[in-house]
């Protein structure tokens, strides 16, 4: 029996310093099972809290699971060492168990109230005494990275509500910037979300926590606008490829590589080099009636719906699917050209504020297409 305890102990001690320095330590995106494995559990554990409401519901319960995950990582570290030094001091003892764990408690929590008198044991007791505000100290200065990580974020996707609406959607970002002749800042929005996209390419692979913060809105979504900059600028390349900015194609590879590290470190498969003739579920009237919106809104289009749609599901075809997973699995507001959801409810057009310029040349265009 004390050889099974001990070997569990070496083991379960193994297990959680492995999550530690892959959760914590290791700049590379490493997958920690134990963290995912808790995310799933609460994230489905909050929405049965939200069963019988609609996106709001699930929204306000969600809320809750950025801080729930925290604090579950540290009490699953916590519990794990526990677990492992008790084993161990049972297997190289005659303690009972209780006395063992209690002994590993009073080490681990540096209590002191109870310890061993034989070498080993006191070995024992040093190492537990160390991992527990180690790994309490690991766990603070992981938050200011993680804080400092999402202000960046939800600066740009506030700064985008103007532009996109709330929740974005892609058409809704030029037809914007037509009706108010601001067509020249998009090269700016380009430049700003590229940099963006790369540096939550890195943070949210590197701490998959940072999935499970929610923007301070409801209706507001980092995913959801990162999806509406990359369809903006496709259409517009795919529409007027000679008007659109050099900044449309960078923003592109900078958006669907980043949502391709961020699906590498969650370890769900996903095409890496799909051809441009590739079927997406977005359909040809959903962009259709996109575009008959633009053209109403005063964009020029150098090319029909027609003939734009193959260059347009040419760029969407990169990013389309890993989008829907990671608003599925972030349960993110469901806006429009962004898949389905865990919950029931239909996709969420951009609010558009009424138009009350005193200028007849400017008539307000149709609602967008759901």
């Amino acid at each position: 029996m004390e050889y099974i305890a001990g070997a569990a102990g070496v083991l379960v001690l193994g297990l959680v310093l492995s999550s530690i320095l892959r959760t914590l330590v290791v700049p590379r995106g490493l997958y920690s099972g134990l963290v995912f494995r808790l995310w799933w559990l609460l994230r489905r554990a909050l929405r049965v809290t939200a069963l019988r409401g609609g996106y709001e519901a699930i929204d306000r319960a969600q809320t809750w699971l950025a801080p729930l995950m925290l604090v579950g990582m540290l009490a699953s570290w916590l519990g794990g060492a526990l677990l492992g030094f008790g084993l161990l001091l049972y297997a190289l003892s005659p303690l009972s168990w209780g006395t063992a764990f209690r002994e590993a408690g009073s080490s681990l929590f540096t209590l002191g109230f109870a310890s061993g008198a034989r070498l080993k044991l006191s070995v024992i007791d040093f190492m537990a005494a160390a991992t527990g505000p180690v790994l309490i100290a690991l766990q603070i200065a992981y938050l200011p990275t993680l804080y400092a990580a999402y202000n960046r974020r939800e600066l740009e996707v506030t700064l985008l509500q103007a532009r996109a609406g709330e929740p974005a959607w892609g058409p809704e970002i030029l037809a914007r910037q037509w009706l108010v002749d601001t067509e020249t800042a998009l090269p700016e929005l380009y430049r700003a979300w590229e940099r963006l996209a790369a540096d939550m390419g890195e943070s949210h692979s590197t701490y998959p926590v940072l999935l499970t913060f929610r923007s301070p809105r409801p209706h507001r979504s980092w995913l959801v606008g990162l999806v509406a900059v990359m369809d903006a600028a496709a259409i517009q390349l795919a529409l007027s490829p000679g008007l659109a900015p050099p900044e449309a194609r960078l923003v592109l590879r900078a958006g669907f590589t980043a949502l391709r590290d961020i699906a590498r470190a969650l370890r769900f498969p996903f095409d890496a080099d799909p051809s441009p003739r590739a079927p997406v579920r977005l359909g040809f009237a959903e962009f259709d009636a996109a575009v008959s919106m633009l053209e109403k809104a005063g964009f020029r289009s150098r090319r029909t719906a027609q003939e734009a749609w193959p260059h347009f599901r040419g760029w969407r075809v990169n990013y389309e699917s890993i989008a829907y997973e990671l608003c599925r699995r972030c349960d993110a507001v469901p806006a429009l050209w962004t898949g389905p959801r865990d919950f029931p409810g239909d996709p969420i057009p951009p609010f558009r504020p009424t138009d009350r310029r005193p200028d007849e040349e400017h008539p307000a265009p149709p609602p967008p297409a759901g």
